[in-house]
């Protein structure tokens, strides 16, 4: 077994941490901004950011993968690198979920919690701030984390659209210099299992933690 060839894994390793790492942070952000915006007591933003979760969700990640990389050029721009279209698309791809998993944790939140909040005289700001947002992101920690797990799985999809060197890009390059699929494939989805068991783990062990807690 080449050392070059295990070099070259260790980097797409390296690629599909950054990945997931950059799409868990901006489509984070993005997501909880949609939560809010589910949730408020406007109809119109309500409205829109219904839209944006179901075409999302209506759409294959590969299709956004495309349009996030062949879109700039197709409208006369300047070619997005690959790590950033790659980035985009799995960012908008996991806003949509990330806000209707946090939006039905905070809607979970017994109906008592809101109007006692409202009774002390708290604007909405403050109610969401200070008393529902700790306790429904409390509830939203295990799914949150099993969802990560998706995320690094995912990005194997950035190498068949914008040609992203990650993990499975790389063992697919490696194959077709060696012809030895079942090693090289195999090394890679340990690798894959390295990084997901850990993340499966911790959202069992965080799920029944709250469990035990709300008993």
């Amino acid at each position: 077994m080449n050392s070059i060839f295990l070099t070259s894994l260790l980097q797409g390793l390296l690629g599909t941490a950054l990945l997931s790492v950059l799409t868990f942070a901006c489509g984070g952000a993005l997501g909880f901004v949609l939560c809010l915006a589910r949730i408020s007591g406007n109809g119109v933003v309500r409205g829109a950011a219904s839209l944006y979760i179901q075409l999302v969700q209506g759409t294959p990640l590969l299709v956004l993968m495309g349009l996030c990389f062949f879109g700039p050029d197709l409208l006369g721009m300047d070619a997005v690198a690959p790590l950033s279209a790659a980035t985009l698309a799995m960012s908008i791809y996991a806003s949509a979920y990330l806000a209707d998993i946090w939006r039905g944790c905070l809607q979970s939140v017994p109906r008592a919690q809101w109007e006692a909040a409202e009774c002390l005289g708290l604007s909405r700001w403050q109610r969401m701030r200070q008393v529902i947002l700790p306790q429904g992101l409390r509830l939203a920690t295990p799914p949150t984390v099993g969802f990560m797990v998706q995320i690094v799985k995912n990005t194997s999809t950035a190498s068949l659209v914008v040609g992203f060197a990650e993990l499975s890009y790389n063992a697919k390059v490696i194959n077709n210099a060696t012809f030895q699929p079942f090693i090289y494939f195999g090394l890679a989805g340990l690798l894959y299992f390295a990084v997901c068991y850990p993340l499966s783990m911790q959202a069992r062990a965080l799920e029944r933690k709250l469990n035990v807690s709300s008993r």
